[in-house]
């Protein structure tokens, strides 16, 4: 109970200490901003999602109590409620039951777990991602007038020294930045959820208190009615408003979840290649640097999920390697 109280306090502490560096302005706060999940995973995965509730409510009320109602209900949105549930999700599992050998057959069956699937766990942080970014551009405006106006002038105040004329190579770039935030929102915020998870998973992991086995990550599949969600929200894109706005946000979303995805069918389809790892620091190096070619991923991802690419490699080759 003492243990269970320590970490109440300590990971709240810590969470909500990352999520207040935000107003200092410095841009090594927003780093901290984006790691604020990570205390309450860490406690999610080793002392239980009780324990994350907790810390996530003492947090969410000390910033309230600091910084105002609004600014402990943005934590509660974005930073709590998205710890402790996929922290949950992460534990989920359920006894099945195995069939002893032949030669063991009069001993009773060892419970064995099927837990969540990773694959699962992915697409909640697709639809974590879209909702905190949609929570995030609707305190701008109500309407997608509104909020494209406010984003253009906050870059406007960025990008224009004061009492400068506004260039128009400038003028065309504020525009692609505009139209680009809300896309480029929702995936930063599907890459640091998702980091931050694994992070978390490895934390827990190292110090012996994570409860499930770990997962071969290069399986991870997302579930097939993602495919199909995808292309609803793409045909949404284009109806614009408030709506497109929206549908904008959960695409990028999604795309995000199936570039993460590509880079599983990448970890399957080079693992009889001698330079493996090499191909591989290639490729996330290239990704990291360049940005664009993510698109790579995400086009691996997709025909992966529609032409079942890991599955024909697998069917063709032997056993595959160590997971790594």
């Amino acid at each position: 109970m003492t243990s269970m109280i320590f970490m109440v306090l300590a990971a709240g502490a810590a969470s909500a200490l990352m999520f207040a560096s935000i107003t200092s302005g410095e841009l090594f706060s927003l780093l901290l901003c984006y790691l604020a999940p990570l205390p309450l995973m860490v406690a999610a995965m080793g002392w239980g999602p009780t324990t994350a509730a907790l810390s996530g409510v003492a947090a969410g009320c000390g910033l309230a109590a600091v910084f105002g109602p609004a600014y402990g209900l943005a934590f509660a949105i974005t930073v709590a409620l998205p710890a402790w549930w996929l922290g949950h999700l992460a534990l989920l599992g359920r006894p099945i039951a195995v069939q002893p050998d032949g030669a063991h057959a009069s001993r009773p069956a060892a419970p064995e777990f099927e837990w969540y699937p990773v694959g699962r766990i992915l697409l909640w942080t697709s639809g974590f991602a879209a909702l905190t970014t949609i929570a995030a551009l609707l305190t701008l405006g109500t309407d997608a007038g509104a909020i494209t106006g406010v984003l253009r002038r906050g870059l406007l105040r960025i990008f224009q020294p004061p009492g400068a004329p506004l260039a128009e190579e400038t003028e065309r770039w504020i525009e692609a930045l505009v139209m680009l935030a809300p896309a480029a929102g929702a995936a930063v915020a599907e890459l640091t959820l998702t980091l931050n998870l694994w992070l978390a998973a490895k934390i827990t992991a190292t110090s012996g208190r994570l409860h499930r086995p770990w997962p071969d990550l290069r399986t991870t599949t997302l579930p097939p009615m993602t495919l199909a969600v995808l292309c609803v929200a793409i045909a949404f894109c284009f109806t614009g408003g408030l709506a497109a706005l929206m549908a904008e946000t959960v695409t990028s979303a999604l795309l995000m979840a199936y570039a993460l995805a590509g880079f599983a069918v990448l970890h399957t389809l080079t693992q009889s290649l001698r330079s493996r790892a090499l191909w591989l620091g290639v490729t996330y190096a290239v990704v990291m640097v360049f940005t664009w070619p993510i698109m790579a991923m995400i086009a691996l991802g997709l025909a992966d999920a529609m032409f079942g690419l890991r599955e024909r490699y697998l069917r063709k080759r032997p056993p595959p390697l160590p997971a790594s």
